[in-house]
């Protein structure tokens, strides 16, 4: 019979590490593979012959997804036995490889949502965050993936180089601390690919750091935005860090008769429906389906699928989420075609930002690698549309914070003009108002009074400084560009009371201007 409060405190572990065995439906052996361990000694702690180690419990408390109940148990049991001395021996270092991510971090709850909005998926997560763990956490990493055509990877991986999903797009903000009292995360990139996105959520921001302590709770909320042309229907959630609690949620227009399913996967079954039902409840005018479990495994997935009865054109075809094709596929927004080759759209943050002069020569090789994804994103732009009056393009547009633009003439078969560092040091009195377009929102036209003659002074890559004047459409062109760097838009010149023109009333389109 057990006597000792120690004894007990280890009893009660090898229970909880049993319990939670036969829950995730694994056999010794299994849970010894995973673990890293031979198989007697998980027979020898469930039989109380072995007595565990903080090696052991983290590995347990990460294989089988406890929500922390193996920690805390360990823990428990772990006090007891250093409080009989002093100075008590401690357990060997744990191997950083079994390191659970975020060390000692448990998701005591998420609630994941994605909302359809003009255009947009928006994706926001909340997750109740404990430090179980012995050190400071300082950084959280979140992943974006996106994947248009799930059931055709070389589709949707031609798509995706075709249209890559881009930082400036997703338009990520982060906050820690409760509702009221959020502090601004700032945040840190680690993989930045076609469709793949990785970055470190830092838990600091201007003014100041604010770290997780061991045995501190907070919540993080993090959002982001995906064009609909770059989403297919699913949204998926994988179980990374011991989790008590998942929730998520879809939020669509009712008018679009969603129908949603889903599926739970992990690392040792395959697909399977969800256990337990996706319940459905309207609000205002919207479906919010809503589907939750408790203590999620440790690296399984949930995705919930979806297809719209009656809904938004896709970039596929049909509607979203119905099959590719299935119905005449409406002619794209001139934006939206922008948008979906990367061109910066207006209401982002970028196009209003001042951006950054190189400093040249020393930045010769970033100027030189700027202005040659400028050249390639032009390559494409004449892919999709006739610029008859010529074409001008800044880095903000693509998503670049550096003071680079080509401008090309309106000249059949004109090289494009490159600047860097531009800067205009003379104007002439006289203006003239003209219509332009611009690649950031397309599907209009404007006004714009310009003066007919500009001086430039511009950088060469070996950092010499050069004045060129431009005059009537090329002055237009280029003023227009530099108006980019300077975190300015052509509605920013347009007379009071001018109003934008949309594009399917303006007849001038592709034709010269006229001087």
């Amino acid at each position: 019979m057990t006597s000792s409060p120690i004894d007990r405190a280890a009893d009660t572990f090898a229970a909880e590490l049993a319990q939670w065995r036969l829950d995730r439906a694994m056999t010794k052996k299994q849970l010894a593979a995973r673990m890293g361990f031979d198989p007697s000694y998980i027979s020898h702690v469930e039989g109380r012959r072995h007595r565990p180690t903080e090696d052991f419990a983290r590995r347990a408390e990460a294989v089988l997804g406890a929500g922390g109940a193996i920690w805390q148990r360990y823990q428990e049991y772990d006090e007891l036995r250093h409080s009989r001395t002093s100075t008590p021996p401690r357990d060997p270092p744990v191997p950083e490889q079994w390191m659970p991510p975020g060390t000692g971090l448990i998701v005591e709850q998420e609630v994941a949502t994605l909302a359809y909005r003009d255009g947009y998926y928006h994706c926001t997560i909340r997750r109740a965050l404990y430090n179980a763990g012995t050190d400071p956490v300082t950084r959280y990493l979140v992943r974006v993936a996106v994947d248009r055509y799930p059931d055709d990877p070389d589709r949707s991986n031609r798509h995706h180089r075709e249209h890559p999903l881009t930082f400036v797009e997703l338009d990520l903000h982060a906050f820690c601390g409760t509702p009221g009292h959020q502090e601004p995360m700032q945040w840190r990139k680690k993989h930045d690919r076609d469709a793949f996105k990785e970055v470190w959520l830092l838990f600091e921001n201007a003014d100041g750091r604010f770290p997780l302590y061991p045995g501190q709770r907070t919540s993080i909320e993090y959002t982001y935005r995906v064009g609909q042309e770059k989403w297919g229907q699913w949204f998926q959630r994988a179980v990374r860090l011991p989790t008590r609690q998942l929730t998520v949620r879809l939020d669509f227009p009712e008018a679009f008769d969603p129908q949603v399913w889903g599926v739970e996967t992990s690392l040792s079954a395959e697909d399977a429906p969800l256990r337990t039902p996706v319940r459905r409840q309207r609000v205002n005018g919207r479906s919010v389906l809503e589907w939750s479990t408790d203590a999620p495994l440790l690296n399984a997935r949930y995705r919930l699928e979806w297809r719209f009865r009656s809904g938004p054109p896709t970039h596929g075809g049909g509607q979203v989420g119905s099959p590719a094709g299935s119905e005449a596929r409406p002619e794209p927004r001139a934006s939206e075609r922008m948008r979906a080759i990367g061109i910066v759209q207006r209401g982002a943050e970028m196009l209003r930002q001042q951006v950054q002069p190189f400093e040249l020569p020393a930045d010769e090789a970033v100027a030189l690698d700027t202005v040659a994804r400028l050249r390639a994103m032009l390559a494409r732009l004449d892919e999709l549309h006739p610029f008859g009056k010529g074409v001008g393009l800044a880095a903000p547009q693509i998503g670049l914070p550096w003071a680079a633009a080509l401008v090309r003439p309106p000249e059949p078969g004109a090289e494009a003009l490159v600047l860097i560092n531009p800067r205009v040091v003379d104007v002439a009195v006289e203006t003239d108002d003209q219509y332009e377009g611009c690649l950031s929102y397309f599907d209009v036209r404007g006004l714009v009074p310009r003066p007919l003659r500009i001086d430039v002074e511009h950088s060469r890559f070996d950092g010499g400084r050069v004045i060129t004047s431009f005059e009537r459409a090329m002055a237009r062109l280029v003023a227009h560009e530099i108006d980019h760097l300077e975190g300015r838009l052509y509605v920013d010149r347009m007379a009071p009371g001018t109003s934008l023109v949309p594009v399917e009333e303006y007849r001038d389109s592709g034709r010269p201007w006229v001087y």
